[in-house]
Formats: structure tokens, sequence, C-alpha cells
């Protein structure tokens, strides 16, 4: 009898979820429902999941309104009504129209007219789909409106939004954010009425029975409506089923482009290799077709060719690296067979849902190939996902609607205060911040996820057009995968954006060299001796996952040369080996082969070999449940899958938990062993990479290697214009500088709007001056490209209309120095020549006859400069530790920690970066790396009680005494007591003697 129910994902509307929905129904008798959340369809396809668990017939439709205006309520007589409804409302919210008073016609769904709007609307006439519904609050006024004479046309429609007075409560706290208004200014009109609830059966029928009509339409129109999702576990895929239109002609096209890709990629094959090569091949082919995943294949493989027509760079990576068959339709670039890669982990005979690959593009490329893929198949939407209230900005939009002053605000979500303390206020924002935290908030699009599916995507859900301009479903991955919709990763990032542009910087600074190599040839250079003692020495900063301080500190400590010890140090490094204690027993035992012989179980050791019979990857987990608990393949998939998170509530990850250890029971193993090995399992949790993900980032790593070891200048610029990487820009330019670079800073004669290079001169690009606008950016090159160099202040300002304050950043910069004059001289010019007049955007037809202005001797100093370029450009180009009040007492550094090894040093450092962490017992503690007076780097820790004294205090140069410590080779200070030290005072502001000290730009 309910036809009018809301979730909260009626968004800032609703209070519950729909399984609380669910409940709510159960508790009431209810045994059919219909969810109709306001112009909105995330939780539908989980409450036709969730309804038989609680005896309740599912029935789906839409509340449709502008803002909280009611106008109809469409209800979806079957999946194609639903699919009708979900069309419609995509239309509107799409083009942002609004949704009209009167419904459209629904071949398959029914409408019902909320009785006040009706009445409103002076509504006579209704099709034979169309009913008048009527609330319990509308009893009073039926018996006076001609509408009661209406009879088959009238339908109990009783809104469901609220289960007690704090949802009701909620409920207007959600309004006043949604309205960005104080609760007291909150207008009635927004709100939902506080009798908008779920009355048990009987007491409905009770209330309704002068009208038992009324209820007799109800129950009509419900028993008609039947909605259908198949969620077992062998429902059919619903991704796009047919690559060409014809099965046959699908498995015919993928074995003939493996066929093709044989030669490129096992060029020089012996036959025993061949052997094994082909017999991998049958065996994925075939397990492909069986599964009906040749389409997927094949689809991905399209995407890819588009790609590499339009000279973009990707990298395939995921467990989609596992399969030979990816390899030879160039989808991922590692050679599963190299590897020993477990396919298995990528598709077996018991994984029901298509495999997965993660495809990266550049972040410049790949808006273009999303655009491709919506515009080569006929069915394409991105997955959308929720974003939820979280603790802090439920606070903080609660304490606004409350009126709580900022500084109050901050300290309940600081968490700075003791209970006892705080006002009535404060506490009902807290109160209500815990009822609605994990609420979605708004909708979202996924990572990079998209869905290509058989039918249109309005059968599952409706589309919104989030601000990227792509229809964007109204659901998550995870009811998604649920139904049989499974995603194709299209994602984005940087590090393959800068292997792009080092190579077009390599062919323009030394283009007798941009044909000597093949940045594909990864296994070339996997064998490069040049290559493989950066990755021992950790010389790689700005490389592709191996930059950071713990990655260098991990493959120092490894002592990693090849590709496979990469690849095993990218796994290691995650956090979910590190958090099991792992990643150091992995180093003791690499350190220590013997070691693994007495601290290994011996069935852990005889499946992870390799590893040390410790788990590393993910296929180790499926390894591990297989060989070491008994569990069989499909059991130990869901396992896998349950480490995501995803699942991890589900009951069926939580069954293979139990059997996990019941089997280990039964196998005999004691419980210390068998709940060590299990938590090793548990610390994974979603972090751990399959072999073949971190096969393809080391891929993508030695390709950085090798731009680093041979191209060190090109590739930092390519580095610093993407966006550098882990560090900031100033190190980047820092590391430029140590490779061998001498760094200009803007010129107007010699820089771009981007850094660039003329063989080992580093002119940084205007983008870097923060106050400087894009269009007087633009406006330089412009003028430059098409009348060449400038030759003065007077020939810029002549051919590049610019403001007074816009050309004193260039002036300020040394943009002007090849004009060889005082750059306070020039201020004086650009003032004189510049009035403060309307800036004219034309250039002059006549150059003016320049005027000989008599101006005072001036100087700028090289203290000035470094703090001007401080100012302007976020660093200086001068060695910071020029710039301290009090010298160094020392010039210890990096190359000094040998000799210092457990011995004190003390020493100086120019801050990097720190990480922040905590101890087992949740104590602070830091690590710091930082760069000598020598330009080198070097790493401290601060542990608990030094952490608690010491703070670092932002960038700037630190002096420390500590111990140098080593630990499996790698150096670093153990720090006891630091000191920030202080700069001297900025000489543009204050007369001082060291306004005349000289130092090295």
């Amino acid at each position: 009898m309910y036809l009018n129910c809301h979730t909260y994902y009626s968004l800032r509307y609703g209070t519950f979820s729909e399984v609380a929905l669910l409940q709510l129904a159960q508790e009431n008798h209810i045994k059919q429902l219909a969810l109709t959340d306001i112009n909105n369809t995330s939780a539908c396809l989980n409450f036709v999941r969730k309804a038989p668990e609680f005896g309740v017939k599912p029935i789906l439709g839409i509340d449709f309104r502008n803002g909280v205006d009611p106008c109809f309520v469409g209800i979806a007589k079957n999946n194609e009504g639903y699919r009708e409804l979900n069309a419609f409302l995509s239309e509107h919210l799409r083009q942002e129209k609004k949704i009209p008073f009167k419904a459209p016609f629904f071949k398959n769904a029914y409408i019902i007219y909320p009785f006040e709007k009706v009445v409103l609307h002076e509504y006579i006439s209704f099709l034979e789909h169309e009913y008048i519904g009527i609330s319990i609050a509308d009893l009073r006024r039926l018996p006076f409106s001609r509408l009661v004479g209406l009879k088959h046309k009238l339908v109990v429609l009783q809104p469901v939004t609220f289960r007690n007075k704090r949802d009701f409560n909620t409920h207007r706290l959600l309004r006043a954010i949604d309205n960005n208004v104080l609760l007291s200014l909150l207008p009635k009109d927004e709100e939902g009425h506080i009798d908008e609830k779920m009355f048990p059966i009987q007491n409905l029928a009770a209330v309704f029975s002068e009208y038992s009509f009324i209820l007799e339409n109800t129950e009509k129109l419900m028993n008609e409506c039947h909605i259908v999702f198949d969620f077992s576990e062998g429902r059919k895929p619903q991704n796009l089923q047919c690559y060409t239109g014809n099965p046959q002609q699908d498995t015919l096209l993928l074995e003939e482009l493996c066929q093709k890709g044989l030669p490129y990629r096992y060029p020089d094959i012996k036959a025993s290799e061949g052997e094994e090569i082909s017999k991998r091949l049958k065996k994925e082919l075939d397990l492909i077709k069986k599964m009906k995943f040749v389409s997927y294949f094949l689809i991905n493989w399209d995407i890819v060719s588009y790609a590499r027509s339009q000279g973009f760079f990707y990298v395939g990576r995921g467990s989609g690296a596992n399969s030979i068959v990816a390899y030879l339709l160039r989808i991922t670039d590692v050679d599963p067979i190299e590897l020993d890669l477990y396919f298995e982990r990528f598709i077996n005979l018991y994984r029901v849902n298509p495999p997965d690959f993660d495809i990266d593009f550049s972040w410049k490329d790949r808006e273009a190939m999303t655009t491709y893929i919506f515009n080569r198949f006929k069915n394409v939407s991105l997955l959308g996902t929720y974003v939820t209230f979280q603790h802090n900005g439920a606070v903080r939009e609660l304490g606004k609607v409350f009126g709580l002053p900022k500084e109050d605000i901050d300290l309940l979500c600081d968490g700075g205060y003791q209970p006892t303390d705080l006002d009535e206020i404060s506490l009902l924002v807290l109160k209500y911040a815990q009822h609605i935290h994990g609420m979605p908030n708004y909708l979202s699009i996924h990572a990079g996820g998209i869905l290509i599916t058989e039918r249109p995507i309005h059968c599952f859900s409706a589309t919104h057009l989030p601000p990227k301009g792509f229809a964007t479903t109204q659901f998550d991955m995870v009811i998604a995968e649920d139904v049989g919709l499974f995603k194709f990763d299209i994602l984005s990032q940087r590090g393959l954006a800068k292997i792009k542009e080092a190579i077009a910087i390599i062919a323009q600074n030394q283009p007798n060299k941009i044909n000597t190599f093949d940045i594909h040839d990864v296994k070339k250079f996997k064998k490069d001796p040049q290559i493989n003692t950066l990755v021992k020495s950790a010389q790689c900063m700005g490389c592709f996952y191996v930059e950071s301080p713990a990655m260098r500190m991990l493959l120092k400590k490894l002592k990693v040369d090849t590709y496979l010890g990469l690849v095993a140090a990218s796994s290691i490094i995650r956090p979910g080996v590190a958090k099991s204690g792992m990643m150091r027993e992995y180093i003791l035992r690499h350190s220590d082969p013997e070691r693994a012989q007495k601290m290994a179980h011996p069935v852990l050791l005889k499946v992870m070999p390799e590893t040390y019979g410790i788990m590393v990857y993910q296929e180790d987990v499926i390894k591990v449940a297989h060989h070491f608990a008994g569990l069989d393949l499909g059991q130990a998939d869901v396992l896998r899958r349950g480490m995501s998170g995803k699942f991890r509530s589900r009951e069926e990850f939580q069954k293979v938990q139990d059997l996990f250890i019941v089997n280990c029971r039964k196998k005999g193993y004691p419980d210390t062993v068998i709940f060590e090995v299990w938590n090793q399992v548990a610390s994974f949790a979603g972090y751990a990479f399959a072999k073949g993900h971190s096969a393809s980032y080391a891929v993508e790593s030695y390709q950085t290697l090798f731009l680093r070891a041979y191209f060190p200048l090109e590739y930092m610029v390519a580095v610093l214009n993407n966006g550098g990487g882990f560090y900031s820009t100033e190190f980047y330019v820092h590391e430029a500088r140590m490779l061998g670079a001498t760094i200009h800073p803007p010129c107007v004669n010699k820089s771009a709007i981007v850094n660039c290079i003329y063989e080992t001169d580093i002119y940084l690009g205007f983008m870097y001056l923060k106050e400087l606008e894009a269009r007087v950016m633009e406006r330089l090159i412009k003028a430059r490209q098409k009348e060449g160099a400038f030759s003065s202040l007077n020939d810029f300002l002549d051919r590049v209309p610019i403001s007074i304050e816009q050309i004193s950043i260039l002036i300020r910069i040394d943009a002007f120095r090849f004009t060889q004059i005082n750059k306070y001289e020039l201020l004086w010019q650009a003032h004189m020549l510049l009035s403060k007049a309307k800036t004219v955007v034309y250039p002059k037809l006549f150059p003016p006859k320049p005027q000989n202005f008599q101006i005072p001797k001036l100087y700028a100093t090289d203290l000035e400069t470094a703090f001007t370029q401080w100012e302007l450009l976020g660093f200086c180009l001068c060695s910071p530790f020029t710039l301290l009040k009090e010298p160094p007492k020392n010039n210890k550094g990096s190359k000094d920690l040998e000799k210092y090894l457990h011995k004190h040093i003390d020493i100086y450092g120019y801050l990097v970066t720190v990480k922040n962490t905590r101890t087992h017992t949740g104590k602070r503690m830091q690590f710091a790396t930082l760069v000598d007076q020598q330009g080198e780097v070097f790493d401290t820790v601060l542990f608990p009680p030094v952490a608690a004294k010491y703070i670092f205090r932002g960038k700037g140069i630190y002096r420390f005494y500590g111990k140098v410590v080593s630990e499996f080779g790698f150096l670093s200070i153990e720090v006891i007591k630091m000191q920030k030290q202080d700069y001297i005072q900025d000489p543009r502001y204050a007369d001082m003697k060291t306004a005349h000290k000289k130092i090295s730009l």
C-alpha cells in the first residue's frame, strides 16, 4: 500500500537506507512496496536484490520533483516501464530542464498525481495509466472535493520519509544544509511533513476504511507491477556481448590478432619456448571462449589500438597483465611467460565476472579516449559513485546551520575538547553528525569506470551529467557487478605524460639521438647495467613509482638491480605487506635465504618459493587459500575479492573466512599458525597488488629510469611540466641542477609558459609566476613568435598590451636581464611609460618616440633577488644555506654518514619532505628527507620521544644532532635533537649590512 517511499538517496532529504526501508516494511507486515526516491534511482537495484530477504515484493518508481515541489510519481509496471522512467528523468537531469507538472505518456508505467497538485492545477481528465494519490492527510479534504467521484482513479499515496522524530530532525538539518541557511531560517515549504511515516498495514487499512475502493485500486495497481533483475551467481553478463555483431566472428578475430601479435612480442623464439607459448596461448583462448569473455578482450584491444593510432601512451595493468592474450593484443606490456604469472588470478572457471583491465592514459589524453569510447560504442556511460558525509564534513555543515562560529566548529573537528565543556548546541552538532555520517551527500564519478552495455543503461539506472559532460549512472560499481555490469577502467596518470613529453623534448634538444632508442623496448632496458645501477643506488628521483623516500629506502635495503626485483619491491612497499610486519621479514629472508627454511611454514614456502614463503601479491592469497587451507579456486577468489573491502560485509565473504579456519583445523595446523597466516591475509585489506599489476608498474618505472639515465635533463623538464611527482617543484629544479643543468629564472626571450631547455640551460616557465595572468603569457609568446625576440623594455611594451602590475612581475623576476639594465631602473622606466589607465589591447600603429628620462642610480643585490624569487616563484635559485642568519658550523653531509656509522653527527639539512606515521601503540613518529649543503639527500627518523619534543615547522633548514645507523645497508640518522635555523631578514624591507652579502645564483 505504500507507493511513495524515500531513502537517503533522495539526497539531502531522506534519512535512512533502502535496507532500513525493507526492515521497516517487515516490521509493519508490508508484503509489497514501491521505492520512489526523489529524482534518483541509486537505491533501486539493491532494493530489488535485498527485498526477498525481507519477504517483500519490490516495485520501482521515481518521485519526480522540481527541488522539493512534487510533480508526480512514476511507478514502473515492469522493466520496460522502469527504462522509460529512467530515460525521462535522465533527459531532464542532463539538460537541466524542469520537470513538467503534467507527465508525458508512458506505455509501461503508471503516473500518480498528488491530490493537492490535481486540485491546484484543476486536472479534470486522466489517461488510463494515470491516478490521483491520496495521503492520510488528504482524507480530511477528500469528502469536500469533486475528485471523490473519480473512484476508479484514487490510490493511496502515503509518503514514507521518516521513522521517528529523530529522522525528522535529521531531515530538517539536511534541508538546511542543502539550502545553505540557518536551521531557524529554513522555509517550511522546504521540509517534508512530520507524518510521512509508515504505519502497520492494518492501521492504514483502518484509516482508509471509509474508502475501501482506494485500497482496492492501490492493491490492483501494485499487483500488476513486476520488476525482475538477475542477481544469481549464474547471471548473464550485461556488457556488450559481441564486438563484431557475431560471436563466431569475434572468436576468429581474437585468434587472428593473437597470431599477428606473436612475431612482434617474440621475434627471436626458440623451439622449446615456442611450445610453452603455444600451450599457454591455447589454454587461455579455450578458457576465454568457454567463459564468453571474447568481446571483452576485443573491446579493450579496440581502445588501445585507437590510442596507439593517436600516439597516446598507455599502460595496461591490473591482473590483466597475467594474460598472454592481453600481451599479444598489446593491451599490456608484461610477458606472463617471463614472470610465470598465475593466469588463474585473472580468469578461472569459478569467476563469473569478466576479467579486469586497468588501462592508464596520460592525464592529457584520457578525455579524448573517453570521447572516443562514447562515440565508438552504442550504449556507454560513466560509472557513478557516492560522496558520503564524513565526520568532519558533517560537523562543519551542521555547525554552520546551527550558527556556530568558525572557532567552535574547528574545535569540534579537531577533537580538542572535553564533552563536559560543550554547550547544548555543540552536543547537538556532534549527535546529528553521527546520524548523517556515511549518508550519501551527492553523486560523483568513479575514478575511471566506464560501462559498455548490451542494452541501454536506462534499463538499470537513470543518468546525470556531471561537469565532465559524459552520461553517468546513479549507482556504483558494487551493485553494477551484482547485476552483471562490469566496468572498463580508463584511468589517467601523469607518469605517461612525462614519458611522452620527454621524448618530444629530446627530439627538440638532441635531434640526432631521438632515433637511437625505442621507448617500448623494455626488454633491452631490463638488461641495461646503467639503468640497473640507478635502481640499486636508488637514484630514482622523478621516476614513476620508485622515487618516494620509502621506496628509495627499500631498494637500497634489498639491493635491487633487476626488473624482477623491482616487481617484488613494487608490491612489498604496499601497506598490506608492511602492516603485517612481513615487509621486514621479506628483507631478512632476502638477505639470508636460509632464514626462509627456518621461519616459513613448509606449505607456504612450497607455494611461494620466489617470495620466501611470504605473501606479497594478490595471487599469493589464492595460492595460500587453495593449498594451505584447502579452499577451492572459486572460494579462494571470493576471499581475494573480499580483501578489497567491497564485499567484506557480505555474507559470502564471512562464510569463506569461517571455512578457511575450519579447514586449517581439519588439516591439523595449530591455532597459532592458522591465525598468523589469516592475519597476513587480512592485513592485505585491498592494498596488495596482483603480480601482473606490479610488473606493469615496473615496466613504466624502467621506461622512466631509461630516460633519467640517458636524457636526465630533458626528462626532468618533462617531470616539471607535468606537475612533478612525489616532491615539490623546488626539489625537481634542484635535482635538475645536480644532474648538470644551469637553471635560469623566466626570461621574456627564452622562456615559454612551461619550462624549456636549450642544451643544458633550463629556463623556468612563466607558469610559476603565480600572479602573472594567463592572457599576458599568451600575448607574450604570440608576439615573440610573430616578430622575434624583444630588443628592449620599450620594444616589449610596444608589442605586448600589459598593465603596470603585470609588467612589474616580469621585471622583478629579472625577465628582462638581457637588457643588462638594473631591474629597479626598468621598474622606473615602466612606470614612466605606462599610465594606470586602462590597458590598450591592440598593438600601436606607430611606435612612440622614446624619451630620455633622468633616473637616479639604482642597484639590486643578490640577496634581494633571492627573496624576490622566493616571493614570486615559491623558491629561490640560490642555495638556501646562503640565506642563513648564522653560517653553518660545519659542512657535514650525506658523504660523511658512513664514517659516522654508530656515532653521533652534527648536520644541517634543507627539508624536502616529512612523513608522519604511528607506531603499533599509536604514538606519533616521523621520517624526514633533507638535502645537505652539497645538495645530496639524506634521511632522518624521529622516534616518538623525540617527535613529541621537536616539531618540524614548515620548510627551511634544520640542524640535527643524532646517531648514524644502518639497516640492511641503508644509512639514516636517529635524531636526538634538532633546531630550525633562522634566515636573514628580507633585505628589501630592512636596512641591513647583510643586504650586500654575495651569494651564488
